[in-house]
């Protein structure tokens, strides 16, 4: 019963990186303007998101505006959007097919050695999944920092890191670690055999002793 609970734990970590990787794609907070240099004091905050963008003023007013245009966006965000979509989809398929093959579920109970097979494909799509969550996460990253050390980018235009960034990368790990945990499924399928030894051949056989 070990490798159920390891099973378990693989599969709670990675439910947990699911819902983290929904609420970072819905966050807004993916960039927030920076507070260095000369734009100390402002009087607003601006965030921007996958979806939106929103700024909030200094007596606590938040508004939000929808970005009215796909074909106009970033190439950034679009392509971060498909890869953040992609990562929630496989994350679904995977929870589907992990709940078939872990040994505490009734699935598939006369078949050991397929539901064993069907646990792992369940871990290996969860690590594409959060792969392709850590790729999207740290690809916008790695884009607010260039912009951000880029010389040529005025000071009130700069953005820092956001707490969806921070979100998506922890979920991401999170559902890494659980698919890993899947995958360790040690099968137990020769433990119920009795151990083979090789044949002893008594001294005396096919000899008369007087």
């Amino acid at each position: 019963m070990a490798n159920a609970g390891i099973q378990l734990l693989g599969f709670t970590l990675a439910f947990l990186g699911f819902i983290g990787s929904i609420a970072s794609t819905a966050m807004v907070e993916w960039k927030a303007s920076s507070y260095s240099g000369d734009n100390i004091i402002t009087a607003q905050a601006m965030f921007e998101g996958l979806w939106k963008t929103c700024v909030s003023q200094s007596t606590g007013q938040v508004q939000c505006k929808v970005y009215d245009s796909l074909l106009q966006l970033p190439g950034i965000v679009q392509g971060t959007r498909g890869l953040m979509l992609c990562s929630i989809m496989l994350c679904i398929i995977s929870i589907l097919v992990a709940v078939v093959g872990m040994r505490c579920t009734t699935c598939m109970i006369d078949q050991p050695e397929q539901k064993d097979k069907v646990a792992l494909a369940g871990g290996v799509i969860f690590i594409i999944a959060g792969l392709l969550a850590l790729v999207g996460t740290s690809w916008y990253g790695h884009r607010i920092a260039k912009d951000f050390y880029n010389p040529f980018t005025p000071t009130n235009s700069r953005y820092e890191f956001g707490s969806a960034l921070f979100v998506g990368w922890g979920a991401a790990c999170l559902i890494i670690i659980g698919g890993s945990f899947l995958c360790c499924n040690c099968s137990s399928k020769d433990s119920g055999k009795s151990p083979r030894f090789p044949a002893s051949h008594s001294s005396g056989q096919g000899k008369d002793y007087v």
